[in-house]
C-alpha cells in the first residue's frame, strides 16, 4: 500500500477549478470578455550570434506612449493605449473588441549583454528591441581541498 501525503494546495487547485467550470457555465463567454480586458502585447525573442532581437506587437499606440526600462537585470516594457471612445462625441458603438488600458511586461536579461547599448525602434506598431551580447562568461572551475 503506497502512502500519500496530505497536500492542502492540491486540494485547493481541485476546488478553484470546479469554481472555474461553474462561473464558465454560468457567465459563459462574457467572463472569457473581462478577463481579456487585461492585456499584454504578444512578444517575440530571438537571438543570432551578436544580437538578441525582442519584438513586442502594440498596435494603435503612440511612441510616447511606450517606455523601455533596465533594472537589476530585468528588461520591463510598459505603457498605456489610450481609448478612443472618449473622443468620440456622436455615433453609436455596436461591438468593441479592442483593448485599452496599461501592460507592463518584464523579462530578465541573461548575464552575457549590455543593457547599456541596448536599442529601441517603433515602426508600424511592434516595438524592437536589439540586446547586444557580450563575449560569454566562461565559468571557472576551483577545487578546493577539503581538510
Amino acid at each position: 500500500m503506497m502512502l500519500t501525503r496530505f497536500n492542502p494546495m492540491r486540494e485547493l487547485s481541485g476546488i478553484q477549478r470546479e469554481i472555474n467550470r461553474l462561473f464558465e457555465d454560468f457567465f459563459g463567454d462574457a467572463l472569457e470578455r473581462s478577463i481579456d480586458k487585461a492585456w499584454g502585447p504578444a512578444v517575440d525573442i530571438t537571438e543570432d550570434g551578436k544580437n538578441i532581437y525582442l519584438k513586442a506587437d502594440l498596435p494603435g499606440m503612440n511612441q510616447k506612449d511606450i517606455k523601455v526600462s533596465v533594472e537589476d537585470d530585468v528588461l520591463t516594457i510598459s505603457g498605456e493605449r489610450k481609448s478612443e471612445r472618449e473622443e468620440k462625441k456622436e455615433g453609436k458603438f455596436y461591438r468593441l473588441e479592442r483593448v485599452y488600458g496599461q501592460f507592463c511586461r518584464s523579462f530578465t536579461l541573461p548575464d552575457n549583454v549590455d543593457p547599456t547599448k541596448i536599442t529601441a525602434e517603433y515602426k508600424d506598431g511592434v516595438l524592437t528591441l536589439t540586446i547586444p551580447k557580450t563575449q560569454e562568461k566562461k565559468s571557472k572551475t576551483i577545487e578546493i581541498e577539503v581538510k
